[in-house]
């Protein structure tokens, strides 16, 4: 959730007095003939005109951090910088184990920052509040850079005591069946959901919802319910659990992984660097189908 307009939050972040800022404020009043920020009940909103410049004054701030931060050279044995990473909790358990052991195999002294992923993930690069991506194609923007990264497919996890483990899943029993499923921070909606009822006309019968990916084989266990869930992750907990993976009763689309980055930040040697480091982890995952192409 996006945090509402303060004045003392702004303060803090520029390292500002609160009065400081409310003079800044009111210059920039003077300079558009315009509130910018008004009271409405114990909050502040922004003006239309306010709207209108904040993501042209973002892109601006953003290309000028660039600037600023950007180094002619990269040398990841020698650099404390800190890459920050907009992450499910599935990319994290599949991806980046490999991405943090190829970094180490390069001697790297970087840093990461795992930051969970939101509603609208482009947000955090323009915001300059990320700099790489990890998330499905269907997510990416059309305003920035991505590379495709592996393929991944769907399987059903079920309890391995339970009447579909027992008899099989077909479309029917998978229809008829209670479904736990992951629902993404910010959306009232289940990931798959939409891709159902345009493709069958039918919504799943959902019993219980969580925020992560992971959770959903362990959620099954001890019930009759049917987590739709990725392969590489389920097959990786399987061991650990008494479950059963079956196939989807239905053909579904193969799941598609991308990472994106700011458009002015192609250029960057240490998010170049980065990017080949999260493309060779990707090359190297079991079932991943990688891409080398990049789209702009």
């Amino acid at each position: 959730m996006e945090r509402l307009p303060s004045i003392t939050r702004a303060a803090e972040r520029v390292h500002l007095s609160q009065s400081a800022m409310s003079n800044a404020l009111g210059h920039l009043r003077d300079y558009f003939e315009d509130e910018l920020l008004v009271q409405v009940g114990r909050r502040l909103e922004l003006t239309p005109r306010a709207e209108v410049l904040r993501e042209a004054v973002r892109d601006v701030l953003v290309r000028i951090d660039t600037s600023i931060a950007a180094q002619p050279q990269f040398d990841c044995t020698n650099s404390d910088r800190e890459f920050r990473l907009c992450i499910s909790d599935y990319s994290m358990e599949v991806l980046l184990p490999r991405v943090l052991a190829n970094a180490s195999r390069l001697r790297s002294t970087v840093r990461f920052r795992l930051q969970p992923q939101v509603a609208y993930p482009a947000h955090a690069l323009e915001r300059g509040e990320a700099d790489l991506l990890v998330i499905p194609k269907a997510y990416v923007s059309p305003d920035h850079p991505t590379d495709m990264l592996f393929n991944d497919e769907f399987v059903c996890a079920v309890w391995r005591e339970s009447s579909h483990a027992r008899r099989g899943l077909g479309f029917e029993d998978y229809a008829s069946a209670g479904h736990v499923v992951m629902q993404p921070v910010d959306t009232d909606k289940p990931a798959l959901e939409s891709w159902f009822v345009q493709r069958f006309g039918l919504s799943r019968r959902i019993e219980v919802t969580t925020y992560s990916f992971a959770a959903l084989p362990f959620l099954v266990v001890g019930t009759e319910r049917v987590a739709t869930a990725h392969s590489m992750l389920a097959r990786a907990v399987e061991p650990a659990l008494p479950i059963k993976l079956m196939p989807l009763p239905m053909p579904m689309p193969p799941f598609e992984q991308a990472m994106q980055w700011h458009k002015h930040r192609s250029l960057d040697p240490g998010l170049l660097w980065l990017r080949d480091v999260v493309k060779q982890a990707a090359r190297g995952l079991p079932d991943g189908e990688t891409r080398a192409s990049a789209s702009s």
